[in-house]
């Protein structure tokens, strides 16, 4: 066999050894006797139990770079920790999908060997072990613009809701019931978060924590400051409501700006060429009769 044809098999078979490996000298008995002490403990307390992580979801946080679980986390975290996908089945199928990746490059060598085949391998390898983090950044840039989005509406909600006599948490609890989009999900996880017993201003905070929306930061910031200075509500949801409906309107106009740059190379390189040559193509064929 050529050496090639061992780089790809040590791709497939060092990965299986080290996953057996690990497994096989994970401290078991440790492990066992520690669950067992907190299961006993629970049961005598509540009468519940506690059940130990898997044995490969511990296998693939090892294998995952440090510092890199908490990065998907906050990604998850913008774009709503969506109920199909939680941390640890993303932590586990990056691995799988990478392996899969690498099997699948191993078989189309055995048929056709050839250079171009083993940058596909990579690639392939590459890509499936990332195509998760892709899509979760999309859904979550997405998500966060939907938010941006949604703000001048909900804070004029809000502020009608205030100026009526509703408490601020009431406000916020009917915009957000009137609400379908994420900045309403928002609104009433931090209301649930208020009624388990969680201080205000750390349900404000996390709030501002689970998203990237500068203008929603800086609403939090404001309703803080407010509810620790004694400022009128109303006076700050107004004044933060006209702020982002400005910024809103900039921001499109912004991207009406931008608009006529990015039409002109789709112009230049598919319209053109093709007004051309219905309009040329005629005379063209015209000129080269009446020459020949």
């Amino acid at each position: 066999m050529t050496p090639i044809a061992w780089i790809f098999i040590s791709l497939v078979v060092l990965p299986l050894a080290y996953l057996v490996w690990a497994l096989a000298t994970t401290d078991r008995k440790a492990a066992i006797a520690v669950h067992a002490n907190l299961t006993q403990g629970f049961m005598q307390d509540g009468g519940t139990s506690i059940q130990r992580p898997p044995a490969f979801l511990e296998l693939s946080r090892r294998l995952t770079p440090t510092g890199y679980e908490a990065k998907l986390d906050r990604w998850l975290s913008l774009a709503g920790r969506p109920a199909s996908l939680p941390l640890e089945r993303l932590v586990i199928g990056k691995p799988l999908l990478a392996l899969a990746g690498a099997i699948l490059a191993l078989l189309i060598y055995a048929k056709s060997p050839s250079p171009q085949v083993i940058a596909l391998g990579f690639f392939l390898t590459a890509f499936l072990y990332f195509v998760p983090d892709l899509l979760i950044y999309n859904k979550g840039i997405k998500r966060q613009k939907q938010i941006e989005q949604e703000l001048p509406n909900t804070l004029d909600q809000m502020l009608i809701s205030v100026e009526a006599g509703l408490g601020f948490e009431a406000a916020m609890a009917r915009a957000g019931d009137y609400g379908g989009g994420p900045l309403a999900q928002e609104l009433m996880h931090t209301l649930q978060d208020i009624q388990v017993g969680r201080p205000r201003q750390e349900a404000y905070e996390a709030m501002a924590q689970r998203s990237s929306v500068q203008d929603l930061r800086s609403f939090v910031r404001a309703v803080v400051q407010a509810d620790k200075y004694g400022i009128g509500i109303a006076r700050v949801l107004r004044s933060q409501a006209k702020q982002a409906r400005v910024k809103r309107r900039q921001r499109a106009e912004e991207m009406a700006m931008k608009l006529p740059v990015k039409v002109l190379f789709p112009l230049l390189f598919c319209i053109f060429p093709v007004l051309f040559m219905v309009l040329l193509g005629p005379a063209a064929i015209k000129i080269v009769e009446a020459f020949l």
